[in-house]
C-alpha cells in the first residue's frame, strides 16, 4: 500500500492511497462469500453456487462495492498511520479504481487536528483561591446537614408552600384532547423547584390535601415536542398529600445520628477539619483550573467544527448516564425543562470550545515539554480504577484493551500529568 498526504487547508488535506491487486482480490473473495450466502441461482441450492456460475450471471461488478466495504475502512486506517495525521472526523472518500485485476486508488479529504501555536505557558501569575474556613462555611455545611436529615412530615392542616411537596395526579389536555407524557399518578413534586412547565408548580401553592384545581399554562415556543410548542395546555389536578420538612434540632443528639461523635462541640470540629482539607483540594482545583484559562488564553489554534460537535455529543451523553443514575433520561428533563435538544446543544457549545481548545493547548504543552505517561504511572491509574470498582488492575487492563480503551486512559492521565506541571511552573 502507498499512501501520500497533502495539506489544503488550515485544518484539511487529501490522503491518496493506492493497495495492490493481491489486496483487491482477496477482498472480493470475501465479498462472495459475503453474497453466496443469499444469492438464489436456478438450479444451485441457497449457499452453493459456484462463483464461476455467480460472475456469468451478475457480473463480477456486482461485488465490487461489498469489496470496497470491506477493503476501505482498514486501508483508510493503515493509511492513516502511514501519513501521520490524526483525523477528528469521518472523510470524504472518493474512489477513483476499482477492479478485478487492478490496484485500488482512492481520495480522501480529511479535516485532521489543528496546529497550536503556544504562547507564555511558563511565570504566569493567577489569583489564588482562599482556603480558610469561615464561621459562614460551618454554618452552611450544619444546615445541609440539617437539610439532608430532614424529615418529610405529612401536613394536613395547612396549604401548600414553596419548599413543600405535593403527591399529585394530573392530566393534560390541548384543545380538549388528552396528549402523551401529559399523565402522572401519585407524582411527588418539590414546588419552587422549577421542575415543571414555567408556572405549574406557583398555582399549586395554596391548595390543600384533597383539592382539585385546573392548572392553565402555556407550553415554552422552543419546546422539544414541536406539537405542542406555544400551545395552552389545561392540567386538571388532585392533591392526595402535602409534605414538610421537619429539620432536627442541632444539638448532642443530632451530633450522634450525623455521625460518630457524643457532642454537637466535638462534631463541629470534626466537621471544620472536613471543611478545611476539602477546600484545600478545591482551591489548588481552582488554581489548576484558573492557570490552564490563561494558559489556553496565549495560545492560538483554530478549532474544527466537527471537534466541537463531538465535544458536544460527549457532554450530552454524559447528561444523559447522570440523570439516568437518578431515575430520568435526556427525553425527561427536556419535557420537564421545557427544552429542545437544540437548546441544550446551543447552551454547551462555548464550553465545548473551551474544553477542546483547553486539551489541544495541554497536549501540545506536552510533546514540547516531552511529557508521557510510564508504564508505571499507567499501573497506578488501573490500580486506582480498581479500587474504584473493586476489581484488580489486571482485571481492569483487560477490559480497557479488549474496547479499546486504554489508550484513552493513558492520554487522560498525561492532560492531568500536563495540568500540574503548569500548575508547578506558574
Amino acid at each position: 500500500m502507498k499512501a501520500t498526504w497533502e495539506k489544503i487547508e488550515k485544518n484539511v488535506g487529501v490522503l491518496e492511497v493506492e493497495v495492490n491487486e493481491d489486496r483487491v482480490k482477496n477482498a472480493l473473495d470475501l465479498a462472495f462469500k459475503k453474497v453466496q450466502k443469499r444469492a438464489n441461482v436456478p438450479g444451485f441450492r441457497k449457499g452453493k453456487v459456484p462463483r464461476q456460475i455467480f460472475e456469468a450471471k451478475y457480473g463480477v461488478e456486482s461485488l465490487y462495492q461489498d469489496a470496497i466495504d470491506i477493503l476501505l475502512p482498514e486501508v483508510y486506517s493503515e493509511a492513516v498511520k502511514e501519513a501521520n495525521v490524526q483525523p477528528v472526523d469521518q472523510p470524504e472518500v472518493d474512489v477513483e479504481q476499482f477492479g478485478k485485476g487492478q490496484t485500488f486508488k482512492f481520495k480522501a479529504k480529511v479535516t485532521v487536528k489543528p496546529e497550536v501555536k503556544l504562547g507564555e505557558y511558563k511565570g504566569l501569575k493567577v489569583e489564588a483561591a482562599s482556603a480558610e474556613v469561615t464561621e459562614e462555611d460551618l454554618n452552611a455545611e450544619l444546615e445541609r446537614l440539617q437539610q439532608r436529615h430532614a424529615e418529610l412530615i405529612i401536613v394536613d392542616e395547612d396549604t401548600a408552600k414553596n419548599g413543600d411537596t405535593a403527591v399529585i395526579d394530573f392530566e393534560g389536555f390541548v384543545d380538549g384532547e388528552p396528549f402523551e407524557g401529559g399523565t402522572g399518578e401519585r407524582y411527588s413534586l418539590e414546588l419552587g423547584s422549577n421542575s415543571f412547565i414555567p408556572g405549574f408548580e406557583d398555582q399549586l401553592v395554596g391548595l390543600g390535601t384533597g383539592d382539585f384545581k385546573d392548572v392553565e399554562v402555556t407550553f415554552p415556543e422552543h419546546y422539544h415536542a414541536e406539537h405542542l410548542a406555544g400551545k395552552a395546555a389545561t392540567f386538571k389536578v388532585k392533591v392526595h398529600e402535602i409534605k414538610r420538612k421537619q429539620l432536627p434540632v442541632l444539638d448532642d443528639e443530632f451530633a450522634k445520628d450525623a455521625s460518630e461523635f457524643d457532642t454537637l462541640d466535638e462534631f463541629k470540629a470534626d466537621l471544620k477539619t472536613q471543611l478545611q482539607t476539602r477546600k484545600e483540594r478545591e482551591a489548588e482545583a481552582a488554581r489548576e483550573a484558573a492557570v490552564v484559562e490563561k494558559v489556553s488564553e496565549n495560545a492560538e489554534v483554530e478549532i474544527p467544527h466537527a471537534m466541537i460537535e463531538t465535544e458536544i455529543q460527549h457532554m450530552v451523553k454524559d447528561l444523559d448516564n447522570r440523570l439516568r443514575s437518578q431515575g430520568m433520561n435526556i427525553d425527561m428533563f427536556l419535557t420537564l425543562s421545557g427544552q429542545t435538544i437544540a437548546d441544550l446543544r446551543e447552551q454547551m457549545q462555548q464550553e465545548a470550545n473551551k474544553r477542546v481548545k483547553n486539551n489541544l493547548v495541554l497536549e501540545q504543552i506536552a510533546k514540547e515539554e516531552g511529557l508521557s505517561i510510564t508504564e508505571e504511572e499507567l499501573s497506578q491509574e488501573l490500580e486506582n480504577m480498581g479500587q474504584a470498582y473493586q476489581r484488580s488492575a489486571e482485571e481492569i487492563r483487560t477490559i480497557l484493551e479488549k474496547n479499546g480503551s486504554l489508550d484513552n486512559l493513558r492520554e487522560e492521565a498525561l492532560l492531568r500529568k500536563t495540568i500540574k506541571f503548569i500548575a508547578e511552573n506558574n
